[in-house]
């Protein structure tokens, strides 16, 4: 088992072990006092996990509710977050109360997004139970979901009291949801750990999830001290992310985050080669990795179409978009630019 500490304003942990969810009550009860709980989750991880989260919290005393949704993206919206909203009210919680998020990064994001709003915020857990949600959602106090015009155009900063990562919970996950997971893994080792993206790239990742959780966490912890609110060093984080979000909004979030996420970093990588900022070598050794890892490479949409969305995207500044660029694998740099060079750099990834 491994700890990693995030040092925010309040600090908090993220652990990092096999067979968490059955002693979760017991983790959870050491940083907040038995109160009244709402755990939030999907119908699909409901069915799977919920049982086990709740006998553990009312063994350590917590008072437990359980709110469940209609599973995936298509169900991260306003119209989710006030049903959340409401039932928390019905059930009459206040400031005093929990709320523990139980699923992948949809379920975090809203649930620390009602947490954030719910009587101006209330204390939230997260217990993410997808690759995806381990290694980036479910770390660094970003919450919140769509609207119509695109990804994550409503949320909040606001972290966690714990976020506890049960390594078990990964065993239930399909080769491809998994692979989406590896997508957020394999970008934090394109921009900062090249021994981290040689894991990846070797393939047969599950055996390694830990270590690669351990890395990708420790990072993010590191970037999230020093930029809580993404104000500077955090958008490296976003590499890949401007161009992913515009081909998730595009499929009708048909195309699952990670693989959005995969198409993105490629995207970006043949576009900068083309500048002459990155390698052939490294565009080469981003492609092996991801086919390895069953993640596809080929853009979907055409430049115009990724641009156009793009220009409504929460990370826009003015007239301005700040790309993250790769210069070696491990090191990667923040370049802002002009819209309208924007669009002439997506139109140099195909």
């Amino acid at each position: 088992m491994t700890t990693v500490k995030v040092e925010t304003a309040p600090n908090y942990n993220v652990i990092i072990g096999k067979d968490l969810l059955a002693d979760c009550g017991t983790y959870i009860a050491q940083v907040v006092k038995p109160c009244k709980a709402a755990i939030i989750t999907d119908d699909k991880v409901k069915g799977i996990y919920a049982e086990t989260v709740e006998k553990s919290l009312q063994g350590a005393g917590f008072e437990t509710v359980v709110f469940a949704f209609a599973n995936g993206e298509g169900r991260k919206n306003l119209q989710t977050i006030e049903a959340m909203l409401e039932f928390l009210a019905e059930n009459e919680f206040t400031r005093s109360d929990l709320i523990v998020t139980l699923g992948g990064g949809v379920v975090g994001d809203m649930g620390g997004f009602a947490a954030a709003t719910f009587l101006r915020g209330i204390r939230f857990v997260q217990v993410p139970t997808t690759m995806l949600a381990m290694v980036d959602s479910s770390v660094g106090g970003k919450t919140g979901c769509n609207l119509k015009a695109g990804k994550n155009l409503a949320g909040a900063f606001y972290q966690p009291k714990l976020v506890l990562c049960d390594t078990n919970t990964l065993n239930s996950l399909s080769d491809e949801m998994f692979a989406c997971g590896l997508a957020e893994a394999i970008k934090t080792g394109m921009i900062a750990n090249e021994e981290l993206f040689d894991i990846c790239a070797k393939g047969n990742c599950r055996q390694n999830a830990e270590q690669i959780i351990e890395y990708s966490v420790k990072f993010k912890a590191k970037v999230v001290a020093q930029d809580e609110k993404e104000s500077g060093l955090r958008q490296i984080l976003n590499f890949g992310h401007t161009m992913a979000h515009s081909i998730e909004k595009l499929s009708d979030y048909k195309i699952p985050h990670g693989q959005a996420v995969a198409l993105g970093m490629i995207g970006i990588c043949r576009a900068s080669l083309k500048q002459g900022i990155c390698s052939a070598e490294l565009v080469e050794r981003l492609e092996a990795c991801l086919k390895i890892n069953s993640l596809p490479t080929q853009l979907p949409f055409n430049a115009e179409e990724i641009y156009r969305i793009a220009t409504a995207d929460k990370k826009r500044k003015g007239n301005k978009l700040t790309l993250v660029l790769p210069k070696i694998i491990g090191d990667c740099t923040l370049q802002p630019m002009e819209l309208g060079d924007v669009k002439a750099f997506f139109e140099k990834a195909f």
